[in-house]
């Protein structure tokens, strides 16, 4: 099955509409988080302030998907001391040195808090996989160290939120271009992304594989497609308030 194939393009829709709806749901998300931070009355007596359980957004994606413009459009309404937003390449040697999800300890959210990852742990089966930087036994056995690695933090009470952005190889070539061609944006292009590019097939049946084997209950990926960054955009906001909405109404904490 192509899990890649449930990024349908979107309706299309105006940028007054779009901007309306990234608006309107940046609002609901500020109120949101300030319930999670123990700050507004939710659930319990009358007037009672509960600190809620943290929330973790991972963003992946490929080459010039738009997660930086959807990551800025999260935070943006949010008071930054109560948001970590975290980006991560390339292991460091001394980071190899030890288990390769020891290094996402140190970001992830405490009770009340929440962190943003530009990039994530999923590195493993995707990047480390198709550039051999890890052996096959490795990367395999991945899926399940992944898989349990998110049901502890879910069993904790973490909201786990993980978003897939997904762009049409043509759409991606575009945006390569106008990169290539703009001198205020083109340090944001580099040879690794073409390479990249060349090894999108192989890519591709990474992505696919890693959506069928690590969607799980309570920590379920979300492809957005990501074409239309207006879209884009908003949608991952909406996705973020309605995941942390329904995990409120089950603490009885929202209704």
């Amino acid at each position: 099955m192509d899990h890649l194939s449930s990024a349908k393009p979107p309706v299309r829709i105006s940028g007054k509409k779009a901007t309306e709806r990234l608006e309107k749901a940046q609002q609901r998300l500020l109120r949101l988080r300030l319930m999670l931070g123990g700050q507004m009355s939710g659930g319990g007596q009358a007037g009672e302030k509960r600190i809620g359980p943290p929330l973790c957004v991972v963003f992946e994606g490929w080459d010039a998907s738009g997660k930086g413009g959807a990551i800025r459009r999260l935070v943006s309404p949010l008071d930054p001391r109560h948001v970590r937003v975290s980006q991560f390449a390339a292991p460091t040697y001394d980071e190899k040195r030890h288990h390769f999800l020891q290094r996402f300890w140190r970001v992830l959210p405490g009770a009340g808090g929440m962190a943003v990852l530009d990039r994530s742990w999923y590195g493993r089966v995707l990047v480390e996989r198709v550039e051999k930087f890890a052996t096959e036994e490795q990367w395999m056995r991945a899926y399940d160290e992944i898989n349990e690695f998110e049901r502890m933090l879910t069993a904790e009470g973490m909201i786990l939120i993980k978003f897939w952005m997904h762009v049409s190889a043509a759409e991606q070539l575009r945006r390569f271009e106008s990169r290539a061609n703009d001198p205020l944006r083109a340090w944001k292009l580099t040879d690794e992304d073409w390479r990249n590019r060349e090894k999108r097939g192989l890519y591709t049946e990474a992505i696919d594989e890693m959506l069928a084997r690590t969607d799980q209950p309570r920590a379920r990926w979300h492809v957005i497609p990501g074409d239309d960054k207006k879209y884009a955009r908003f949608a991952v906001v909406e996705r973020v308030c309605e995941v942390i909405e329904e995990r409120l109404v089950r603490l009885g904490a929202f209704a």
